[in-house]
């Protein structure tokens, strides 16, 4: 049987070219795919990467945070002895805190504040702590009104573009009562706006709020500023900056922008809600409390702490008051035992009350009284010699702490002037001195106590009388920018930190987060460690 025999035909040319063509395009979609995943996989390997990192700039932060309270633990003399806190390079610029051969992955944090000239001008930054003493406390602002009559409104006046209507309705905004001052604004203003509100009457959470206060603007607020560096950026410098003037920052700074520092940082540069003073002596103890009830307790720590003709002098004060006749004075080493048991009804407004003054103590038989001559007297050589000592030991009150007064060896122009009781010649004569730099213990030891300006022989006693209550020479509350930042210029993370001080171990008031600012500072400026180095 014959097997039929037959020809198939290949197939057309055509057809196995679209086979080919198939083929190809599927292989080209298969490697589009996994061009399309890797390089997925590569955008998300590259943000794990820099979110990461991102964190690890907010621990840096936190690592600058604790080494400022460790540095704020120490002594008035630990402080100094490493250098202080004003600007102290090697203390507070590119501290590393991750260290690897990648240069890349070294990272570091530094702390930063305004650098400002005597007329409040931002001129850059510095490497250390601000002083919140330096500004005006605005919570503080309504005591000083029970100070002195309208104390307040004089203080907020020294800010540039302050107006009485707008220092009125700030005081009316935070004081108790509904009563509107001459140009101020109380809950019948902000009632008619809409929506309504009320005012806050009371202390400020936040300076923000004047945000609320009538005539209070976003501009006047925060000036031009917006990235809250303390410089000067090409984007800020609008009626801000002229061209060509030098910054005038310190360290690696001095190179930034070529632009003025000078510029309106806003009243919020000027303002401070956290401004705060130990009353404790220079040894960390507490001051001898001139008004406290108990006399004996308080001789015994006066004779102790300071020398017996002073302790006599003041208990005798504190039972017969002043002696305000031109009778002269018998020396303290004339009176007899005191008697302690004797009340003590007149109280100390200022330790000033002692200076110069006089005391009469009554005959016990109803003869003559015996004046007692001044143990504080009141000329510029004595107070120099004895001022430090009293300054320093005795205080009026025992509170912990003494609020809201101003910083005379830091504080601007523009706040000096609007202090009560501070003219123009006492502001130019505090502007000169801070020049002046001396190396005598004696002038320092004047000098961490506002009453520099009474033994300096700037103000009068009278004058110091009625400066004392609103001026400090330093504080216990700072301000600071921290960032962590890695040296290649990646990832970096920027917080504005405040310290409170004033207690045995320092606390974080405040932390605000400006990372959404920038990084703020080139890094020449922030500083970097490069491996070679280490």
């Amino acid at each position: 049987m014959k097997t039929k025999r037959t020809n198939r035909k290949p197939p057309p040319p055509l057809r196995r070219g679209l086979v080919l063509v198939v083929v190809l395009v599927v292989v080209a979609l298969l490697s589009l795919v996994a061009y399309t995943f890797a390089g997925l996989m590569s955008t998300h390997y590259g943000a794990a990467k820099l979110g990461g990192r991102q964190l690890q700039t907010r621990v840096l932060v936190e690592s600058g945070i604790e080494a400022v309270r460790l540095y704020l633990m120490q002594t008035e003399a630990g402080r100094t002895d490493a250098g202080g806190h004003f600007n102290n390079v090697d203390y507070f610029q590119a501290i590393p805190v991750l260290i690897h051969q990648d240069v890349a992955q070294c990272a570091n944090f530094t702390v930063l504040a305004p650098n400002l000239d005597d007329e409040g001008n931002l001129s850059g930054v510095r490497y250390g702590l601000e002083d919140e003493s330096a500004r005006l406390n605005i919570n503080a602002l309504v005591v000083a009104d029970q100070i002195q009559e309208n104390a307040g409104r004089d203080l907020l006046l020294g800010l540039p573009g302050m107006t009485e209507d707008v220092a009125d309705a700030i005081l009316d905004w935070m004081d108790e009562d509904d009563e509107a001052r001459d140009y101020g604004a109380e809950s019948s203003y902000y009632q008619g706006l809409r929506p309504p509100y009320t005012p806050k009457n009371g202390p400020l959470d936040t300076v923000e709020e004047l945000l609320l206060v009538r005539g209070v603007t976003p501009q006047l607020l925060f000036g031009t500023d917006t990235n809250r560096n303390g410089m000067v950026d090409p984007h800020e410098t609008s009626g801000a900056a002229q061209p060509g003037m030098a910054t005038g920052t310190m360290g690696a700074a001095q190179a930034y922008s070529g632009l003025a520092a000078s510029m309106d940082r806003g009243w919020s540069g000027y303002l401070t809600l956290y401004s705060a003073e130990k009353n404790l002596t220079s040894e960390g103890l507490p001051r001898i409390d001139l008004n406290q009830d108990d006399l004996q307790t308080l001789y015994d720590s006066l004779a102790t702490e300071l020398n017996d003709d002073w302790a006599r002098f003041i208990i005798l004060y504190r039972q017969n008051g002043p002696y305000d006749g031109d009778e002269s004075g018998a020396d303290i080493t004339s009176v007899g035992d005191l008697d302690l048991t004797k009340e003590g009804g007149n109280k100390f407004t200022q330790v000033l009350d002692l200076i110069g003054a006089q005391v009469q103590i009554p005959a016990a038989g109803g003869g003559d009284a015996t004046v007692i001559a001044p143990v504080f007297p009141d000329t510029v050589a004595d107070m120099a010699l004895y001022m430090p000592v009293l300054m320093d030991a005795v205080a009026v009150n025992a509170n912990p702490t003494i609020p809201g007064r101003i910083n005379i060896n830091h504080a601007p122009r523009a706040i000096l002037e609007g202090i009560p009781g501070m003219d123009e010649t006492i502001v130019g004569e505090i502007l000169n001195q801070r020049s002046f730099e001396s190396t005598s213990e004696a002038d320092a030891a004047l000098r961490q106590h506002e009453t520099w300006l009474l033994t300096s022989g700037i103000a009068t006693l009278d004058q110091m009388k009625q400066l004392v209550p609103f001026i400090c020479a330093g504080g216990d509350v700072f301000r600071a920018q921290i960032v962590g930042y890695y040296e290649d210029g990646g990832a970096a993370s920027r917080a504005e930190v405040v310290f409170d001080a004033t207690g045995a171990v320092p606390r974080v008031v405040s932390l605000r987060d400006i990372s959404h600012l920038g990084r703020g500072y080139p890094l020449d400026m922030l500083g970097v460690q490069l491996i070679n180095n280490y």
